[in-house]
Formats: structure tokens, sequence, C-alpha cells
């Protein structure tokens, strides 16, 4: 990721509130890489994933019972913790700073990468 002063990044058509915010925060403020960019679009689906999930559980009941009669889990909650994950792993591979000052999260495994910069930032040499 670099400072962009080219054109904006189009939102992708068929996200979801929650996937065209979380679009919007990053690629407004960062400019993406291809690779990047595609990373940022499935973290973006996995987030209107989420918010269906949340729907489809609300008012349902936390439990249900299998076809063995044991209470389990709703399989809402079960898929929605697994998208969770997805999200928290797609929005990490991103590497974005935490901070204002730019700083870029240390990479705990991998070959390193440049610093990010933010949007209207010359890059510092």
């Amino acid at each position: 990721m670099s400072t962009n002063d080219e054109k904006k990044v189009r939102t992708p058509k068929g996200l979801g509130p929650a996937g065209r915010k979380l679009f919007r925060s990053v690629a407004d403020e960062w400019e993406l890489q291809q690779h990047e960019l595609l990373v940022l679009i499935e973290a973006c689906r996995v987030a209107d994933r989420l918010d269906a999930l949340a729907e489809a559980q609300a008012g349902a009941a936390l439990t249900t019972t299998n076809a063995r009669g044991d209470v389990v889990a709703s399989p809402y909650l079960v898929e929605a913790r697994q998208q969770q994950i997805v999200l928290a792993r797609l929005l990490a591979a991103l590497r974005l700073p935490d901070d204002d000052a730019g700083e870029h999260r240390p990479q705990r495994r991998g070959a390193p990468r440049g610093a990010y910069q933010p949007r209207g930032l010359s890059a510092v040499v």
C-alpha cells in the first residue's frame, strides 16, 4: 500500500451495507495493490455474510436439537463464529496500520513488506 493521487477505487457491485462500509473505510485511506484489493473484497463479502447470519439468528433460539436428540448450538451461531475467524484472518493479512503514525503492523511470518502510507502523503526517503 502506498499513497494514491490517482482516481478513487470504485466500490465493487454486490456488496451489502457492511461490506460497502468496510471497503470505503480501507480503500479511501490506503492505495491497494491488486492482491490486497482481492483480500479486501473477500473481507467485505464476509462482513456482509456475518450481517445475514445475525439477521437469520435474530429472535431464534441459541440452541437446537440435532437428529440424535442432542442439544447443540444454533447452526447460524456456528457459521458466524467460523466467518468471524475468516474475517479476522483476511483483515490481518492486509496488515493495515493501527495508529495515526502509519506504522505498519509487523508480519509474524513470511517475507517482509514495505510500510503503508496514507493516501495523499508522499513516501519519506
